[in-house]
């Protein structure tokens, strides 16, 4: 049954508007059409004197006597003078009316002489009984606000507590919204986490010490209270939590940072205790805490008051993890990609005994990263993981999981049945710098420009190979990009030189440098070189003390920025070591584009070459750059497939093609009838293998004349 599925109802509704109308006509009195005129008790008195007034009644009110009568003759009266509704809209004419109001003090003089009056002339007189109205009214305006303001806030706390795991009770927004999740079908074990064998088998110690203590404990050791896995997003922290929660057969209560703290005070600290009493409940358990910077942010660190909600829910958790009464048989889990900015206490041990880093994986992780994620991807025979998995440094496990997926939707644009290393390639592209953009349209000159810039990237690269080599250059726009060169390590570093971080800067200033010495222009295009170029050279200065100049001294840190840790704080280095620094990277900078530029000047005709190729075929691969910089020829093999990025039909394309497909498949379907055969699903397939080859994969005639033109 759903929940207040009455206040959802028309009916509920339809009660409301009866019951407003109700209380309109209550306050009203029925709003009888007739217009009356408003005289005072005075005017009252003289017609009452003057025989004017036929017959009236008299009734006791909330503190005066009101008086309704009717004239002996029409009286003519202004809309001042009426008290009727009907004239809100009419209110600059005249009209006549019988019927008058008036209000009289309520004291027994004025009573016997009006009494008089009517019995000396004659006159109609009808006392009425007090009238109660006015008394419900006044109860009614000053009950109706209460029970208005009880029923939103009864509706608001119905919808904070209405979310997971939480009821629509009015007292129940301080209860936690943690589920136990181990009473879910977690399908996820630690055979789908790859990449992270050493942070797998820490998190395997913790399961097997909640299922068997007896091993550890019989050597003294007591069980972990905390485990914090820290790392860059993407590399599976949530994915390991999400294994260990369907591993451990034990309960597990799953929350996030953000769900602790409410709009109302208190409802934070209150919810660290019942998701924590819980546990407590159902000890073993363990508690996962995902994105926990959300509430254990340094205390004192903001920008106003130290005494806030987030404090408060924080100051609960220390004393929930490690306080006096202690939580036995609970782990709390928890998961953040700042782990800079978390209050020190609490790191302590006894706290989080254990700090995970879950870091970036390297080429074996990759590539058993892969591996998972193309379990349900048909791949074809010349996809070789092991080569994807070299070419992806830096890659988190998220982003390998997104280009194999990039992938597999590239080959249903295809309309293939298997994933190629055409396909994978596209993906690595779209997933570096996005889809590709062929139809922009570029003038000649812009395009040389742009080829001569890659081709200066890839100069350099080839000639400053021992760190990197070139792996792909294109002048195909893509994303914000003109074009770009993909330098690859080769091998996995986690140590840098400095003449190997000099290269990359050489490497990087080289499209600026082909730019003057072909061109003798400067262009906005290697605005994101500069950018790239400036970090690596500060940081050569100011962490890594690698300038001659200024010593092995580190002058900034490579921690992220927080505000209220950092805000107000000065640097630690006086103005003049500000303007040294400033001073050695343009020094440094100059002496890597000087380096660019004699590089370029001492190969020019393959400066020329790659860029003539990059015009005609606009893109060249690791194989052909390397035989047009050694050779000055194309290598033998080349074939119309080796650019494949690029290449990718539109939408029209692939369409057109499936079309075809259908087409050839229904013709084959019809002459398998004639000769009475069935038609098999193998046949089916090699109906699709014809029809691709017979059509380039996204290439049509169209194309082909419009690549034509372009050349």
């Amino acid at each position: 049954m759903k929940k207040n599925s009455f206040l959802k109802s028309s009916g509920f509704y339809v009660l409301i508007f009866l019951a407003i109308i109700a209380v309109v006509t209550m306050i009203t009195g029925g709003m009888d059409n007739q217009t009356s005129q408003e005289i005072t008790s005075t005017e009252f008195m003289d017609a009452l004197n003057a025989k004017e007034i036929d017959n009236f009644s008299i009734q006791s009110g909330a503190g005066v006597y009101e008086i309704k009568g009717v004239y002996r003759t029409e009286q003519t009266l202004d809309a001042k003078d009426s008290s009727s509704d009907l004239l809100l809209f009419n209110d600059t004419s005249s009209t006549t009316t019988k019927n008058f109001t008036s209000r009289v003090l309520p004291n027994d003089d004025t009573l016997k002489q009006i009494s008089d009056i009517a019995k000396t002339t004659n006159t109609q007189m009808t006392p009425l009984e007090e009238d109660q109205s006015g008394a419900w009214i006044s109860i009614l305006f000053s009950v109706l606000p209460l029970v208005i303001f009880v029923f939103f806030m009864y509706m608001m706390m119905g919808q904070s507590s209405g979310g997971q795991g939480g009821n629509r009770n009015v007292m129940n927004f301080g209860k936690t919204k943690a589920e136990d999740a181990s009473k879910k079908q977690i399908k996820v074990r630690f055979s789908d986490v790859a990449g992270a064998d050493e942070e797998k088998q820490e998190l395997v110690e913790v399961v097997e010490f909640l299922k068997d203590p007896r091993r550890f404990t019989a050597l003294g050791a007591r069980i972990p209270a905390g485990v914090l896995l820290e790392g860059p997003p993407g590399t599976g922290k949530t994915l390991l939590a999400k294994a260990v929660a369907g591993e451990a057969g034990v309960p597990f209560f799953s929350i996030s940072g953000s769900e602790f703290v409410e709009m109302f005070v208190g409802v934070g600290a209150s919810r660290v205790r019942d998701l924590f009493e819980q546990a407590k409940k159902a000890a073993p358990a363990i508690i996962f805490i995902d994105e926990i910077d959300a509430v254990g942010r340094q205390r004192g660190a903001g920008m106003g008051g130290g005494h806030d909600e987030r404090e408060q829910t924080l100051n609960q958790l220390l004393v929930e993890m490690d306080g006096f009464s202690g939580n036995e048989g609970i782990i709390v889990i928890a998961a953040t990609n700042r782990s800079d900015v978390l209050d020190p206490a609490l790191l302590r041990p006894g706290r989080f005994d254990r700090q995970i880093l879950v870091g970036r994986p390297d080429v074996k992780g990759r590539e058993a990263i892969l591996k998972v994620h193309a379990r349900n991807k048909p791949l074809a025979n010349d996809v070789d993981l092991k080569v994807v998995a070299q070419q992806t440094p830096g890659f988190s496990g998220a982003d390998l999981e997104n280009l194999l997926n990039e992938a597999a939707l590239v080959a249903a644009r295809r309309n293939k049945t298997k994933i190629d290393a055409l396909d994978v390639d596209e993906a690595h592209d779209r997933v570096i710098a996005g889809p590709a953009k062929k139809d922009r349209v570029i003038s000649k000159h812009e395009r040389e420009m742009v080829a001569y810039h890659e081709a200066g990237h890839t100069i350099a690269g080839m000639v400053l190979s021992d760190a990197r080599i070139v792996h792909k250059v294109t002048i195909v726009p893509r994303g914000r990009a003109g074009g770009y060169a993909i330098m690859l390590p080769k091998e996995d570093r986690f140590l840098m030189t400095r003449q190997e971080l000099f290269e990359q800067v050489v490497g990087l200033l080289a499209g600026r440098a082909a730019e003057e010495v072909v061109f003798d222009v400067q262009t906005t295009g290697a605005s994101n070189d500069f950018e790239q170029a400036t970090a690596l050279v500060r940081s050569m200065v100011t962490e890594y003390g690698m300038s001659e100049k200024l010593g092995t001294v580190q002058y900034e840190g490579n921690h992220q920025v927080f505000v209220g840790r950092d805000y107000g704080q000065t640097k630690a280095y006086s103005e003049d070591i500000a303007y040294q620094i400033d001073s050695e990277v343009r020094s440094i900078m100059n002496e890597a584009h000087v380096k660019a530029h004699e590089i370029l000047a001492e190969h020019r005709e393959q400066l020329n070459l790659i860029a003539e190729k990059l015009l005609e075929l606009e893109t060249l691969d690791e194989k052909t750059i390397r035989s047009l910089f050694e050779t000055g020829q194309m290598p033998s093999t080349t074939t119309s497939d080796e650019y494949p990025s690029e290449k990718a039909g539109s939408f029209e394309d692939a369409k057109r093609a499936l079309e075809q497909k259908e087409a050839e498949k229904l013709r084959q379907e019809e002459k398998a009838r004639e000769r009475g055969e069935a038609f098999t699903a193998e046949d089916s397939e090699v109906v699709a293998e014809t029809t691709a080859t017979s059509t380039p994969e996204g290439t049509t005639s169209e194309d082909s004349n419009e690549s034509d033109e372009t050349k």
